[in-house]
């Protein structure tokens, strides 16, 4: 890795990157700097060629270039990359949405997932006319203040921020719970039930690691949302288009009020979108007295290169069956070979914990051999494998991975473990 071009960053950029993942700081090396990326493989500037498990946290799903939004993306730039008003590709993006998310019956796009989270709990607020939010500990809903929350022990009403430099005031109308505990989920409706306004969730949560839901976990928040007329918003920017073309909802059979959705969508490019129920979301200026709104909202390049890339996974769904088999495979071969740490599989995504029992919730995940995860992970780096430079990160399949590329996979760890146990 070139610690040059690292130095020269950190004169301009705070810690030298844009995003605190990237300075792979939980590996102690110096951050990856990407010189080009095609099909599954990511390149630096030293000449190093990774075969990519990071895949942009999950947005690219047909590989790296693909030529489809390459082709959609040369069309678009010959006609403009801003206008500021409204475009025909906007309403064609919106339409192949809501035929795979039939949920979504209202959408409105924007730039990012924390925007379009930090909207649909205003919309939430609006529409129900309540003020608290339930959150699950280690689901990531982007950076907005009143989202940053650390639970307090058991069900007091402590809770702490996970950021300096956002109030207690702030994050007060907050509830954060730990993940697949339906117990202290019953207990904290009976007690706030009528003040809730939403609760948010990955359903199945990708940054703490590829976590699970028990089986009746995710039937629970719906029945308790029903039953006290609380809205239930379904966090999709990394599973939607990603698990299935209809995110984890369709292979859950749980429709939301409210989605959220990104990555993928945008073929590449910045993008979020929240949308859900016509009654709700009509509460969303213009219509209504919700205000939002945004200058790059519906950028023609995002919408043209997402609606290239959902074009082409609407006509082949089969990529997705592909995609499964590979990752159904890697799991067989990982318990066959007895290996002392836990892959967690789901779709099209996985992760390795660092330990060897089952991982429910964001605690167990923080259980984990971190000294193991450093040095497993220079071994990969060092044969040409590119794995999130943290362990609290899920690693995604594209159409262009093979089998043998996981079968290295194996090998790497099965040649290392020893050493390091």
């Amino acid at each position: 890795m070139n610690t040059n071009l690292y130095r020269e960053a950190q004169r301009y950029l705070v810690g030298g990157v844009n995003s605190p993942v990237r300075s792979f700081k939980m590996v102690n090396l110096p951050p990856l700097f990407a010189k080009k990326a095609k099909g599954k493989y990511l390149y630096d500037y030293e000449g190093n060629k990774y075969t990519d498990y990071c895949l942009s946290w999950g947005a690219i799903i047909l590989g790296h270039n693909h030529p489809i939004p390459k082709k959609e993306l040369h069309k678009a730039l010959q006609k403009g990359t801003s206008f500021g008003f409204c475009h025909l590709y906007e309403t064609r993006l919106a339409r192949l949405i809501q035929q795979a998310f039939p949920s979504m019956e209202k959408m409105r796009f924007v730039n990012s997932g924390t925007e379009a989270v930090m909207s649909a709990i205003r919309v939430a607020r609006g529409f129900t006319k309540r003020k608290f939010i339930v959150k699950f500990d280690g689901c990531y809903h982007g950076h907005s203040d009143s989202l940053l929350v650390k639970s307090g022990s058991g069900l007091s009403e402590i809770k702490e921020s996970s950021s300096e430099g956002v109030p207690t005031e702030v994050i007060s109308q907050t509830l954060s719970l730990p993940f697949n505990n339906t117990e202290k989920l019953t207990e904290i409706f009976k007690k706030h039930g009528k003040e809730i306004a939403c609760v948010i969730l990955e359903p199945i949560p990708a940054n703490m690691g590829v976590i699970l839901p028990h089986e009746t976990f995710l039937f629970t928040i719906e029945k308790l949302c029903k039953e006290y007329e609380t809205l239930l918003i379904f966090d999709e920017v990394i599973t939607g288009f990603r698990v299935a073309l209809g995110g984890a909802q369709e292979l859950f059979g749980i429709q939301p009020d409210l989605t959220i959705l990104g990555k993928i969508i945008g073929g590449g490019l910045p993008i979020g979108c929240f949308g859900g129920k016509e009654e709700i979301m009509k509460h969303l200026a213009p219509e209504g007295n919700v205000y939002q709104a945004g200058t790059l909202s519906g950028n023609p390049l995002s919408m043209r290169a997402g609606f290239s890339v959902l074009h082409f996974l609407l006509r082949y769904p089969s990529i997705y069956t592909s995609m499964r088999e590979l990752l159904k495979d890697f799991q067989k071969e990982w318990q066959r070979k007895k290996l002392p740490y836990t892959l967690s599989v789901f779709s099209t995504m996985f992760s390795v914990f660092y330990t060897s029992k089952e991982v429910d919730n964001f605690h167990d995940a923080q259980q984990q051999d971190i000294q193991a995860f450093q040095k497993i992970y220079k071994k990969l780096l060092e044969n040409g494998i590119l794995f999130p430079p943290s362990c609290f990160e899920g690693c995604f399949l594209s159409m262009k991975h093979k089998a043998k590329d996981l079968e290295k996979i194996i090998e790497i760890f099965c040649d290392n473990v020893k050493n390091i146990l």
